[in-house]
């Protein structure tokens, strides 16, 4: 017969598993760095676009409107 090399082993509670060499088991914070790392998407429709923040300070369309008080005291000689 072949000798096989042993590989260490633990115990999960799926029963006991080789653990490779060179291979660490990912950790939660592993996954947690991984998820901090990944854009943010609504839960509920992740393929749903960003509506325009249009209100109070970013309203651009408010920018743009004229002020008629201004206006009228342009034209006043």
């Amino acid at each position: 017969m072949i000798d096989a090399p042993e590989f260490p082993t633990e115990t999960t509670p799926e029963g006991e598993q080789i653990v490779a060499p060179g291979v660490k088991p990912i950790t939660l914070r592993d996954r947690l760095e991984w998820r901090a790392r990944q854009p943010m998407t609504p839960k509920r429709n992740p393929n749903a676009e960003q509506k325009p923040c249009d209100l109070g300070l970013f309203d651009l369309e408010g920018r743009r409107q004229i002020d008629w008080i201004d206006e009228a005291r342009k034209c006043k000689p």
